[in-house]
């Protein structure tokens, strides 16, 4: 449905994205996530035919992006990261506004707009001011608009970005509809647990470079290694961190109420190898175990690995 090949962008000497390839199947919910700066929004940029290539293609249902525009937009619906509203609009006459734009015929625009405030939870806010609205509530109105001209790939930038709890939830379940009516979706996001909830499957850039791709299951077993141990000790906490920074094999080290954490890339006998080196050192660990191992740690894991690969 969506195929990256070999992506190129640059800003002057900067280069955002490097060599980037990856495709999206049909109904797929595909999770782009990186750190800030790391070149997902500059690809979805790409995509949604905002932004040109400084090499490389990206294929929309078959269609090439940069040399047929018009052909590949009309399968995407494009909500970006920065919500720009016409906010002295009523949000019926915001919807209507848009059907004009795809070209919508006004006898079907009522209907249309009818549904797709259903959709998204706003069907009690037609008459409100966009102004009136949320924070989230604006988000979901912008989702609506980009599914006017009922497009088959939706690319949203960000879109969970500054909600609440409850905002997120209701974000989610709006997602899993979508993709049960059949749409592929691709979302970004810096943030990786917000993704996974979501997603069928996770790619993670870094760098410009794509780090790693597969459902969140394929990337945890990439890393069945990696671990997360968790310290009880009697004592100073900061004598035993500063212990712990000298060792290669761990990383991600966390102080918490009363107990240490951190992340530790080595097998079982190094881990008692680690917990016995403590101990003759004086170390009084009276809580020693593992925990397993959440996706932040991995998606930190996975970034430092390619800043390491860059050195």
């Amino acid at each position: 449905m969506l195929k990256v090949d070999g992506l190129y962008k640059n800003y002057g000497s900067f280069r955002a994205v490097s060599d980037l390839s990856f495709h999206v199947e049909k109904g797929e919910v595909f999770g782009f996530v990186g750190s800030n700066g790391a070149g997902k929004s500059t690809t979805i940029r790409i995509a949604a035919g905002l932004l040109k290539a400084t090499r490389g293609t990206i294929y929309v249902n078959g269609f090439d992006v940069s040399k047929e525009p018009s052909k590949a937009k009309r399968f995407i619906g494009y909500v970006p990261d920065f919500f720009g509203v016409y906010e002295d609009l009523k949000t019926t006459e915001y919807m209507n506004f848009y059907c004009g734009v795809h070209k919508v015929p006004v006898a079907q625009r009522r209907e249309v707009i009818d549904n797709l405030l259903e959709l998204v939870n706003l069907s009690d806010k037609k008459d409100f001011y966009v102004d009136a609205l949320s924070r989230g509530m604006k988000q979901r109105l912008c989702l609506a608009r980009a599914l006017i001209h009922n497009p088959e790939i939706l690319i949203m930038d960000e879109p969970a970005s500054g909600l609440d709890p409850r905002a997120r939830v209701e974000f989610r379940d709006i997602v899993k509809t979508l993709q049960n009516m059949g749409k592929t979706i691709i979302i970004s996001s810096h943030i990786l647990l917000e993704l996974a909830e979501m997603c069928t499957t996770i790619g993670i850039i870094e760098k410009g470079v794509l780090v790693t791709k597969g459902t969140v299951s394929e990337i945890q077993k990439q890393l069945s290694h990696l671990s997360r141990l968790k310290l009880k000790v009697i004592g100073d906490m900061e004598i035993v961190i500063n212990m712990l920074k000298e060792k290669p094999k761990v990383s991600d080290i966390t102080k918490g109420h009363g107990y240490i954490e951190c992340s530790f890339d080595g097998n079982d006998l190094e881990k008692a190898e680690l917990l016995k080196e403590l101990v003759n050192r004086e170390v009084e660990v009276f809580h020693f175990e593992e925990t397993a191992g959440n996706l932040e740690s991995i998606f930190m894991h996975l970034t430092k690995e390619d800043e390491k690969n860059d050195d």
